[in-house]
């Protein structure tokens, strides 16, 4: 059973900071590209940030540049995202994603797992 779970949102000050968790079950968690989705009410979502398989190279939307950070155990079947700084723009909730591309007998397939997602609300 393919499970991602996300933990760590809540309600946080403007300026504030918060660490999120995915916990990973039921795949090879260290072949797999993690990413960091959010979702805010009227708006698509969109992704926030993304971390190799193997943890060396790291991606973010311009707009959490400098204030976010994602990192990854692969020992432990987890991936987070360390948020700084945080705005009332960050209001959203937060989806945990995991996808590999396998090309084999000349078809690439890609696989991707979704969480259920955490609520972060950022609000004075």
């Amino acid at each position: 059973q393919v499970q991602l779970v996300e933990s760590g949102g809540g309600l946080v000050q403007p300026g504030g900071s918060l660490r999120l968790s995915c916990a990973a079950s039921g795949f090879t968690f260290s072949a797999y590209a993690m990413s960091w989705y959010r979702q805010a009410p009227g708006k698509e979502r969109e992704l926030v940030a993304q971390i190799m398989s193997a943890g060396g190279s790291t991606k973010y939307v311009d707009s959490v540049k400098g204030r976010f950070t994602i990192s990854r155990g692969n020992a432990k079947n987890t991936v987070y995202l360390q948020m700084n700084s945080l705005k009332p723009e960050d209001t959203a909730v937060y989806y945990c994603n995991a996808k590999v591309a396998i090309s084999q007998y000349g078809v690439v397939r890609e696989y991707d797992h979704w969480g259920q997602g955490t609520q972060v609300t950022v609000s004075s």
